[in-house]
């Protein structure tokens, strides 16, 4: 039974640090709402106030928060976890944030003494309540080898990438195919939709095929059903993609069709779509087109 931490109580923190409290752990959670700790703790997890506090009670910290600069926070701001975090300890940070930034954060806990891994995840909402994530290491092998036995709690494909970054660079590079699949099943249904086609029948049949796809199948349901309650949201999406675009700029790299899909993103986000589920791009091709994928 090990002593870990958990910072991020989000629609994927939580069930992912759900998996660690019903394998026995003790967990200590913290969060900005009040809710989810008082949930976990319902099932076994011990509440901290912050971060400081998990760091100084734990021996491994996984953090799941939005963006590069609230991981800056939780691991370096005044109640951050580096003002607590005993040498040897292992901080495994699973957000989805910048590659730069990461090896900078990497680079000063090391100096302090602690080891760090990122793991950024795929599979959503569904994957993390069903502990079937995609994890995507960067760091020392060695330390994978140590935190092995929680990702196997929270996930089912854990590939060890590179150093640290690559995992994020990974990560990144899984939401541009992501984004551009939506956008692909989105024009394919729109376009056999205002072509008379039945598109429930259109995605039943390219299900069969070669166009097969996880995102076809569930998000293109999403689409022809209306149903855009948040698995991923547009806003995090957003926030991938412009880490796409940024790196992609430092590399002197063209992403044309990344570009032009963050738009179409950005063209419902306008709209006040910003937390719908990212599915809802198929909303400002239907735009476009004056036509709903349902008819």
């Amino acid at each position: 039974m090990a002593e870990l931490g958990f910072i991020g109580l989000g629609i994927m923190g939580k069930p992912m640090a759900n998996h660690l409290v019903m394998a026995g752990h003790i967990v200590y959670v913290c969060d900005l709402s009040e809710e989810p700790v008082k949930q976990l703790c319902s099932l076994g997890a011990k509440g901290c106030t912050c971060c400081k506090e998990v760091a100084q009670r734990s021996e491994v910290i996984f953090t799941m928060v939005p963006d590069t600069p609230d991981v800056e926070m939780v691991l370096f701001g005044p109640e951050g976890l580096a003002k607590g975090l005993r040498p040897g300890a292992i901080v495994v940070d699973m957000s989805s944030i910048s590659p730069i930034a990461t090896r900078e954060f990497a680079r000063r806990l090391a100096a302090m003494g602690v080891k760090m891994l990122d793991a950024p995840v795929s599979g959503g909402q569904v994957g993390a309540e069903n502990a079937t994530l995609s994890i995507m290491v960067g760091g020392d092998p060695d330390v994978l080898n140590q935190i092995k036995p929680y990702f196997e709690l929270m996930g089912k494909n854990i590939v060890h990438v590179g150093g640290n970054g690559d995992g994020q660079i990974c990560k990144v590079a899984n939401q541009i195919v992501v984004a551009l699949t939506i956008e692909a099943v989105a024009e394919g249904l729109l376009f056999a939709s205002k072509a008379g086609a039945d598109p429930k029948k259109v995605r039943e049949a390219l299900l069969g095929g070669f166009a097969q796809s996880r995102i076809l199948e569930l998000h293109g349901e999403r689409m022809i059903k209306r149903t855009f309650d948040p698995g991923g949201r547009i806003r995090l999406h957003q926030k991938d993609l412009n880490l796409a675009l940024q790196t992609a700029r430092n590399l002197g790299l063209s992403l044309p069709n990344t570009a032009t899909t963050q738009e179409l993103f950005n063209a419902v986000a306008a709209q006040g779509g910003i937390d719908l589920d990212h599915s809802a791009l198929v909303l400002a091709l239907e735009k476009m087109a004056n036509h709903k994928v349902s008819g």
